[in-house]
């Protein structure tokens, strides 16, 4: 079993920087495909970005076109950690952003994954 824990949230203001992170523990999942999920209330739970690692220094990565140019997801292997790096953070970026594990054909569909962190909530004002 896994266990996924999420960190650094915050309240931040538009146009700032997050960083969360977040850290498996239980086993290694250096093959499992890691992305984070983000919910905001009232709203279904929208992909925001995935990586896979290929061996080595090899990463892949995909995100969402709301995201893409200001976030970006990055793990250490070593220490079984995903990252989210967010900046000129925006109103509309907030939410209770989650990680999740899954196996290798895991693309941008909730279902696709099989572990899920309790979230840690981002909040950007205006």
């Amino acid at each position: 079993q896994v266990q996924l824990i999420e960190s650094g949230g915050g309240l931040v203001q538009a146009g700032g920087s997050l960083r969360l992170s977040c850290v498996a523990s239980g086993r290694a999942f250096s093959a499992y495909v890691a992305a984070w999920f983000r919910q905001a209330p009232g709203k279904e739970r929208e992909f925001v970005a995935r990586i896979r690692w290929g061996g080595g220094s090899v990463y892949y990565v995909d995100y969402a076109d709301s995201v893409k140019g200001r976030f970006a997801i990055s793990r250490d292997i070593a220490k079984n950690t995903v990252y989210l790096q967010m900046n000129s953070l925006k109103p509309e970026d907030t939410a209770l952003y989650y990680c999740a594990a899954g196996s290798a054909s895991a693309g941008s569909a909730s279902s696709g994954y099989d572990y899920w962190g309790q979230g840690t909530q981002v909040t950007v004002s205006s």
